[in-house]
């Protein structure tokens, strides 16, 4: 963080009702170049098909055309270009945002200023889209909590379409809580309305962030802090009888309550708030389990069977540790497992007549990228589960590369070892 942010950092911190009126001097040419060198040199170009190497030629007269648009409230972000790709393992299309390169440097930009603020105001209970905690730091404190406070059951939900429903003017009311600034009030307004330009025609957008941007992440967060963290904390806690916590990363999140009464009120009191922000639950990743060391307890005496659920790829579980107490286990979802392998035989297909050393270094790029995420404690009968499901199916591409290619157990371990 620059000085001059950590002194914006500082103020809001201080004062939590603090009215920022002049931040657009903090975006200058030194952190756009800063945010240009951190795009991916490869990154797809948006609608008006300028590469990051064109941007980094042209540099010095598009940052002072557009600091100098930005500034006079004359910046007209471009559509952003939509195009579909398929989700794994499913035949539906997920439609994909492409901001062109100089708008998403601009939005990294703006994001690095907004994050030094609303960075004091986030709760503890929100982990996505934060630098210094992720999606492992939210895993770690649903463990903490279910394993150490009095918790029976665990509220797991997630919202529909949550990045293209959000309203407009709510969002931007949230933003003028602590935004004063005319110049950046404007820009976000506009990065809002850009429209969305697909098959040739640009389609306004009159709900939702702009998708595959930085700001959209800063946005999001922001929206659901006043929309679900600070409801939480404030209303639904202190008319609760017994203890919650809630844990939330982006638009999945986990409510741990120690009474189901307590659970299905806050069930009801949820669906009313998010209607009123034009937001709506996912009723199929959405439920209510008894989950805990109580409900393992209870589970065990009544003969049933312990219940599970999904929260950021894993499947949460009851288990003891080797010294017999109670821990949370994981291992990763079904479907997670499915898509991993599906993208795995995908990859196989297309590189298997790429010389033998090209393939090993792209398929242990793959595994590192799995294990990097799924290699929680606890987790390791999924991850040598995958390697060796890619390690059979690596030796059936090497087999059919001919007709006489057939490779044997002894010769594969061979090209392992080689």
């Amino acid at each position: 963080m620059s000085p001059g942010l950590a002194r914006i950092a500082a103020k809001a911190r201080q004062d939590p009702k603090l009215h920022f009126t002049s931040l657009a001097h903090h975006i200058e040419g030194e952190r756009l170049w800063h945010n240009l060198c951190h795009v991916p040199r490869h990154t797809a170009p948006g609608s008006d098909g300028q590469t990051v190497d064109d941007l980094k030629q042209d540099f010095a007269a598009w940052s002072a055309t557009t600091l100098r648009a930005l500034h006079t409230q004359g910046y007209r972000p471009p559509p952003v270009r939509r195009t579909s790709i398929p989700k794994p393992g499913k035949r539906e299309l997920r439609p994909l945002g492409v901001p062109c390169i100089g708008d998403r440097v601009l939005q990294r930009s703006v994001a690095d200023v907004l994050a030094a603020i609303y960075e004091q105001d986030f709760l503890p209970c929100s982990f996505g889209g934060r630098p210094g905690v992720g999606a492992h730091h939210a895993l770690a404190t649903v463990h903490e909590v279910i394993a150490g406070k009095p918790v029976s059951w665990s509220y797991a939900a997630d919202l529909r379409n949550f990045f293209g429903s959000l309203d407009h003017e709510w969002l931007l009311r949230f933003v003028q809580h602590r935004l004063g600034d005319p110049r950046l009030v404007c820009l976000i307004r506009r990065w809002l309305k850009a429209g969305v330009l697909e098959d040739g025609s640009i389609e306004p957008s009159e709900e939702g962030v702009p998708q595959g941007g930085s700001i959209s992440v800063v946005l999001s967060n922001l929206y659901l802090h006043y929309v679900l963290d600070l409801w939480f904390e404030r209303v639904v806690r202190p008319r609760l009888q017994g203890e919650a916590y809630l844990m939330r990363y982006i638009d999945d999140f986990v409510v741990c309550f120690q009474y189901r009464a307590d659970a299905q009120r806050f069930e009801q009191a949820l669906v009313k708030r998010l209607a009123k922000f034009a937001l709506a639950l996912e009723p199929t990743k959405t439920r209510l389990v008894a989950f805990g060391r109580f409900a393992e307890r209870d589970a065990k005496r009544d003969g049933k069977r312990r219940e599970t659920f999904t929260f950021l790829g894993f499947t949460l579980y009851c288990t003891r540790n080797r010294q017999g107490n109670f821990k949370v286990g994981w291992r990763t979802d079904k479907s997670r497992l499915r898509r991993s392998l599906a993208k795995c035989h995908q990859l196989l297909q297309i590189i298997r007549h790429e010389p033998l050393k090209e393939q090993a270094e792209q398929i242990n790029q793959g595994l590192r990228g799995h294990y990097a995420y799924y290699g929680v404690a606890g987790n390791v009968g999924s991850l040598l589960g995958v390697y060796r499901h890619v390690e059979r199916y690596w030796r059936t591409m090497l087999s059919s590369r001919s007709q006489k290619g057939y490779v044997r157990w002894k010769a594969f371990v061979a090209i392992k070892r080689r």
